[in-house]
């Protein structure tokens, strides 16, 4: 037989890659996404994480419980009060530390405080990403005002380590309460500013409306949470479903909306910090006298010894459901730490939910489920 030349008909080449990060402003960390393009409409898109790993689970085998407290905040550095009270929770469950009641009440208003430090940033830093510069002059000014608060009980600003096992390591000052209301009384003034600012912005409405959207079946799929699954229309709230600490003392609702577009979790976020207001309110009005720390017991041991066991404790943080898994064998530092983190999750539904969109919906898209990539590279 004689051999025959194949005869080579290449389809046309109508894709091209392209690299958005790690260094991209956008992408608010070391965030690389992998872009496969057709012209500029999105095809496929790969997150590549992994850029900032700094081995928060391993670093907690090899610390005590005490040792860790400062890791906590680390992970999401918008949120560092709200993990910070997670992992004291965790390990009390676990060893059965009672907590004073003014510590369960004071946690809850740095908690809520933090949640709505978070969300302001966000909300700056979304707009910004957008091309509106005027927003972030008026989220931060309020930050900064809710920070100073924070400051004066933790002594920090960003990266917070006040959570004790047995309560807060510093109580709140007498005059707290007072300049607290003064805080809140701002935040609830500027409501209205926001919604004329941002919601009455054409520009803003054209570029979030039915801009990304997450299904239902997309959300369980992947295990997103947070402002995300609820503007997607799922009354899904930790606080809620799961209460712990003070919560289940306090009236909030859980704010949801159907479209579960970008707009819908910028709305979502807006309508909870009001719920946010709302229960610092009720708990400086119940915030009870007495000790701020258990004096004796587990809780004042300075190297802990936990009982032999499994514990997985959860909290509403400011972009989901944060989880703590630990595993005790019985001594002074975790046998195992493994953390579920809301921005692993929410991430990676990125890949169902943008292809199709335009280049310059990415921004937008990414953006509107508020990442942070320092806890994905925990």
């Amino acid at each position: 037989m004689t051999a025959q030349t194949p005869t080579l008909t290449a389809e046309p080449l109508d894709t091209y890659t392209l690299n958005m990060g790690p260094q991209h402003p956008s992408t608010h960390g070391v965030l690389r996404l992998v872009l496969t393009l057709r012209g500029e409409k999105l095809v496929h898109v790969d997150p590549v994480i992994g850029y900032g790993h700094r081995g928060h689970e391993k670093m907690a085998e090899n610390r005590t419980y005490a040792q860790f407290l400062p890791n906590t905040s680390r992970q999401d550095y918008l949120s560092g009060v709200i993990y910070n009270n997670a992992w004291c929770e965790a390990v009390e469950k676990l060893a059965g530390i009672p907590v004073p009641e003014r510590a369960l009440v004071a946690r809850v208003i740095l908690a809520e405080f933090n949640r709505l430090a978070s969300h302001l940033m966000w909300i700056g830093a979304y707009l910004l990403d957008l091309g509106g510069w005027t927003p972030q002059l008026y989220t931060w000014d309020d930050r900064e005002a809710i920070l100073f608060l924070l400051e004066s009980v933790t002594g920090s600003r960003l990266t917070y380590c006040t959570g004790r096992f047995g309560g807060l390591s510093r109580d709140l000052d007498a005059d707290f309460p007072a300049r607290a209301r003064v805080v809140l009384k701002k935040l609830k003034d500027r409501w209205q500013e926001y919604e004329d600012l941002v919601e009455g912005n054409v520009i803003f409405v054209q570029r979030t409306r039915g801009v990304g959207i997450f299904t239902k079946e997309q959300c369980q799929s992947y295990g997103v949470t947070g402002s995300s699954l609820r503007a997607a229309g799922v009354a899904y709230d930790v606080r809620k479903v799961e209460p712990y600490g003070a919560y289940p003392r306090f009236q909030f609702d859980i704010p949801t909306r159907p479209e579960s577009d970008a707009f819908a979790r910028y709305w979502v976020r807006v309508q909870e910090m009001k719920q946010s207001v709302r229960i610092i309110e009720q708990a400086l009005e119940q915030l009870p006298d007495g000790p701020i720390l258990t004096e004796r017991g587990l809780g004042s041991k300075k190297r802990l010894k936990l009982p032999v066991g499994t514990q997985y404790y959860a909290v509403e943080a400011a972009r989901g459901a944060y989880g703590i898994l630990l595993v005790s064998e019985g001594g002074t530092e975790p046998y195992r730490a493994k953390f579920r983190v809301p921005s692993y999750a929410n991430l990676a539904v990125m890949q169902d939910v943008m292809p199709g969109y335009m280049v310059a919906d990415l921004v937008g898209i990414l953006g509107s489920i508020d990442v942070i990539i320092p806890e994905i590279d925990r």
